[in-house]
């Protein structure tokens, strides 16, 4: 095992799910102290860079790439580097790649350090109207209709706010199979958080998919926050 103090440390770094202001001060300097950051998308991140003035190395780190990365980012620590880690959007590693980075990090007795900042799904919590402790992160539903109509019937007994992910393709198909396996419950749909044209939609599950598919396009990244099945409605919420 490494010793920690002696060596360098990966430092993994939240950064803005839309609004590039939406970073903090220590975030920002952690990107331009680090030897290197190690992005999900080396062009994304360059947005965020050239908006902060950040001229740090950038290297991919993905998901297809992420397995092979885990050696070149061991050594860079090793040798006493501090590594930024970063993915396109918000937190990493939800729904984000990195974990493998992370987990080979603490085996090798490496330091791993967090840098908390804005996440989709806190966002949403926060203006959704339900309870949020307890709450469960579903991610992304499978693709596929079959396999999303299980995904929803397996959290269907969950008594708590559950949160996922979808996209624009999706968001129809995936807001009525929830509604017909958690008993249609009352949602709160974000859309393009913190972006220009930010929207949150709320009202049952059936509901939403109909006014989003009337729509004659669908735009934009979605995260979904269903009710727990005892919320009485935001009318008589306390």
């Amino acid at each position: 095992m490494s010793n920690p103090e002696t060596k360098g440390k990966l430092v993994v770094v939240a950064t803005p799910i839309g609004n590039l202001e939406d970073i903090s001060p220590r975030a920002l300097a952690v990107l331009s102290s680090a030897s290197v950051v190690f992005c999900e998308d080396t062009r994304r991140t360059s947005n965020l860079f050239s908006r902060h003035g950040i001229a740090t190395p950038r290297i991919s780190c993905h998901e297809h790439n992420e397995y092979r990365r885990r050696g070149e980012i061991l050594a860079r620590l090793e040798a006493g580097e501090t590594v930024a880690l970063v993915s396109d959007a918000g937190t990493p590693l939800i729904s984000d790649p990195g974990e493998r980075v992370v987990a080979s990090a603490i085996g090798a007795g490496l330091r791993v350090e967090p840098v908390p900042g804005p996440s989709a799904v806190t966002a949403l919590l926060s203006v959704c109207g339900f309870p949020c402790v307890p709450f469960s992160f579903l991610g992304f539903p499978p693709p596929r209709q079959g396999e999303r109509s299980r995904f929803y019937a397996s959290f269907a007994s969950r008594a708590e706010t559950r949160v996922l992910f979808e996209s624009p393709f999706r968001i129809v198909e995936s807001l009525k199979a929830m509604a017909a396996a958690w008993n249609d419950p009352f949602v709160a749909v974000g859309r393009e958080l913190t972006k220009l044209h930010e929207e949150i939609l709320r009202g049952r599950a059936s509901a939403l998919s109909e006014t989003l598919d009337a729509r004659t396009s669908i735009k934009g990244e979605f995260v979904i926050a269903a009710a727990p099945p005892d919320f009485p409605g935001f009318a008589a919420a306390p």
